[in-house]
């Protein structure tokens, strides 16, 4: 008969060990909370985009300004990321977790099928320059809205073919150049990380260019690096290092894979010191929005 009190006692876990354990769990939360917000909220990137829209369409016109539920959610939108980041970016917008799936399946397949040791990505050459595609696509939109034009897309809307996907509508005969620019798109989505949020979304020049407050940015001791490392860069969606380019920050979209990989912990967010959980961080962020969402009306259940 055993004693059971002569068993060893375990191991405990290796600081190595903890850490995978965190991020681990801190992944699946972050997956379970854009599960969630695909499935309630897919149609929140074009009820802001829509506030855009009504703007300066509105000013084009001369017309007088009213707050209808388009302009609240863009508000919406701008404060939270003013107060968060760009968390709508990284966990709520329905077609960036599109985007997440598509490159994730894409990775998936490219190694076990093609046996690539790392999937497909653009050279930096490429990348850096088409980050700044965007903003022309955002000014070519503002512009035809002023202009009282924005009929001329009628049709070509990608985001809007996605939305009607979403609600379960097959789009009608008239947008099939949307269609086809989605096709496009989603085969980007699988080429690169965040493809649509870093070249294309107009939103997301908009929320590129706003600041955040000191509490929620991204903070980087690169005096503490480690000489040639740049694991926060290689494993960054956008290709940015936190701290070394002001105008770069903006394109974060609030995923903290670069805090996980850093082998110094020189990366964090000062937020981090009151919850010192961020899977915590990430659910009370996640139950801020859905509320406001609720209130906005963009919860397609209620």
């Amino acid at each position: 008969m055993n004693d059971s009190s002569s068993q060893t006692p375990p191991k405990p876990l290796s600081a190595a060990a903890l850490k995978e354990r965190k991020t681990r769990r801190k992944m699946l939360v972050g997956v379970g909370i854009r599960l969630v917000f695909f499935v309630t909220m897919p149609a929140a990137f074009a009820t802001g985009f829509s506030g855009i829209k009504y703007l300066m369409t509105a000013i084009g016109a001369g017309e007088s300004l009213s707050m209808n539920s388009f302009v609240w959610t863009l508000m919406g939108l701008l404060a939270f990321t003013f107060l968060f980041g760009r968390f709508f970016c990284g966990y709520v917008c329905a077609f960036g977790t599109l985007g997440d799936a598509v490159y994730g399946l894409s990775a998936w397949i490219q190694k076990k099928v093609f046996h690539r040791k790392k999937p497909l990505v653009f050279p930096d050459k490429v990348y850096r320059p088409l980050q700044k595609v965007k903003y022309v696509v955002l000014a070519v939109l503002v512009l035809l809205c002023a202009l009282g034009s924005y009929s001329l897309l009628t049709g070509w809307s990608p985001w809007n073919v996605f939305s009607r996907l979403t609600a379960f509508q097959w789009p009608s005969a008239g947008y099939i150049g949307g269609i086809v620019l989605l096709v496009l798109i989603v085969i980007g989505m699988a080429c690169q990380p965040r493809f649509f949020c870093q070249f294309l979304c107009p939103m997301g020049a908009v929320f590129s260019l706003m600041p955040v407050l000191p509490f929620s940015a991204v903070t980087s001791r690169s005096e503490n690096c480690l000489k040639g490392c740049q694991a926060c860069r290689k494993n960054c969606p956008v290709g940015i290092k936190p701290g070394e380019d002001k105008f770069l920050d903006g394109e974060c979209v609030a995923c903290e894979k670069c805090m996980h990989v850093c082998p110094k912990g020189n990366i964090h967010r000062p937020t981090h010191k009151i919850i010192r959980h961020e899977w915590v961080s990430l659910v009370l962020k996640a139950v801020l929005f859905f509320v406001m969402g609720v209130f906005l009306g963009l919860c397609r259940f209620l």
